[in-house]
């Protein structure tokens, strides 16, 4: 069971981060709102498809902020037990300002789990169906890409031509093992290509020795042939990039397709590395947030204490945001790219907790 000062602490720990998430909530609700308008003002919809669709975004967008709000909850839950001079009480009854932390960090990282385990999985598959809707209104629809167990999958169309690729692997710039089914605009095929490598380093692919079956006559060329489609590496890569729409067990799923396909998996791993991470990396935030609060004390502004929590936030941002990028370009391996800056986080909070209880 809870003591009293525990559920006090709790009570009003979440009471603040409750306000600050739907702060947080409304402004990113806002913002897309704008953005779906300004997509849609050409095109002849629902009026309330924007803000259905706005919903939809708005809990995922949600998630990835997570971590600044908890840091800016305990930062406002710190302000005003100062400014009301609750710390006296608290400390009166033999609390310290350690044992007021460690109530803080087991409350957020307990919290931390369940976002993750149901609030993370609904978030996703929000996104997906997000992003489903959304597509129907791009040119996006026709331009397909999926990796499952049998390899790579692409469905591609042109003003003559529907597309049906599909590849055993996939090295560099290079696809391995290539069949292309070209049909006509009613699907009735016109030819087939197969290659044992293709180049997809631009649109114009260069298919390499190719069978072409035309009318059951297959023919063996002895030289490149170039063939122009919508797709590149680039835009393939670009095409898997939307982790955030696939929960956690269809994450584990797409990360075996890849690494059966040979296309790089790092992006999923680190993907993966920072859901799991996450309730760590809140309680984290929750440390980091209350002791430098506890450091400035009470004698500063409101003012302060919001642009203390805003410059806090971006540079813990750009410090992850180095670190991945590092990791998603292969310069460091993944675990290192969401490790790393956790560890220069915990030193740096266990260094602040040294004589913590002085202050």
């Amino acid at each position: 069971m809870f003591k009293i000062y525990e559920r006090y602490i709790i009570k009003k720990y979440f009471k603040l981060f409750f306000i600050i998430s739907l702060v947080f909530l409304s402004l990113a609700i806002i913002l897309n709102i704008f953005e779906e308008i300004s997509f849609f003002k050409d095109i002849d919809v629902n009026p309330l498809m924007p803000y259905f669709l706005t919903f939809l975004n708005a809990p995922i967008t949600l998630f990835e902020i997570f971590p600044f709000i908890f840091l800016i909850s305990a930062q406002f839950f710190f302000y005003e037990i100062f400014k009301n001079d609750e710390i006296v009480l608290l400390k009166s009854n033999g609390l310290s300002n350690f044992k007021i932390i460690k109530i803080l960090f087991f409350s957020s990282l307990v919290s931390g789990i369940i976002i993750i385990a149901l609030f993370y999985n609904l978030s996703s598959k929000l996104k997906f169906l997000y992003t489903d809707i959304k597509n129907n209104y791009t040119n996006d629809n026709k331009f397909l890409a999926v990796v499952n167990d049998t390899g790579l999958w692409l469905k591609d169309e042109t003003s003559q031509s529907i597309l049906i690729i599909k590849s055993n692997n996939i090295n560099d710039n290079l696809l391995i093992n290539v069949l292309i089914n070209e049909f006509d605009l009613n699907f009735n095929l016109k030819r087939t290509l197969q290659s044992k490598k293709v180049d997809i380093s631009n649109k114009e692919w260069k298919l390499y020795n190719p069978i072409i079956t035309y009318k059951n006559i297959s023919t063996k060329e002895n030289q490149e042939i170039k063939f122009k489609t919508n797709f590149d590496n680039e835009k393939i890569k670009n095409l898997f990039s939307n982790f955030s729409t696939l929960d956690l067990f269809e994450l584990f799923t797409l990360k075996k397709d890849y690494e059966n396909l040979g296309y790089s998996s790092d992006e999923i791993k680190i993907h993966i590395f920072k859901i799991f991470l996450s309730p760590y990396f809140f309680a984290l935030m929750t440390i980091l947030s209350s002791i430098l609060m506890i450091n400035i004390r009470k004698n500063k502004s409101i003012y302060f204490n919001v642009i203390l929590g805003i410059f806090t936030s971006v540079m813990i941002y750009y410090l992850n945001f180095v670190f991945i990028s590092l990791g998603n370009t292969g310069r460091i391996p993944p675990s290192i790219a969401v490790f790393l800056p956790m560890v220069f986080i915990t030193i740096f909070s266990a260094i602040g907790l040294v004589r913590i209880n002085e202050k």
